[in-house]
């Protein structure tokens, strides 16, 4: 899990067919990590939303989906009034 400061790694082992929910109980991750809000959170594998009772598979990658703190569509509105760009620069 990545958090604003830090990313949070663990190698778990589970039975065959365990789901995400299962995983991320786990990992206890929202022990772990009391600022996370389980309710507000998602799940994902390898950066694809899945739900709690997804089978995960061996080698699966699965991610915490904090919320997002701003409107991606809406951020690059305002920096486009400002002249400025989302990304790299030049």
């Amino acid at each position: 899990m990545a958090l604003p400061s830090a990313q949070a790694l663990s190698v778990l082992e589970l039975s065959s067919g365990a789901t995400a929910a299962e995983a991320v109980a786990a990992a206890r991750v929202f022990e772990t990590h009391p600022e996370l809000d389980a309710a507000l959170c998602g799940l994902g594998v390898f950066g694809r939303e899945v739900s709690g009772d997804y089978r995960l598979r061996d080698g699966d990658r699965l991610e915490v989906l904090r919320p997002l703190t701003h409107d991606p569509k809406s951020r690059r509105r305002q920096l486009a009034r400002q002249g400025k760009s989302v990304g790299r620069k030049a």
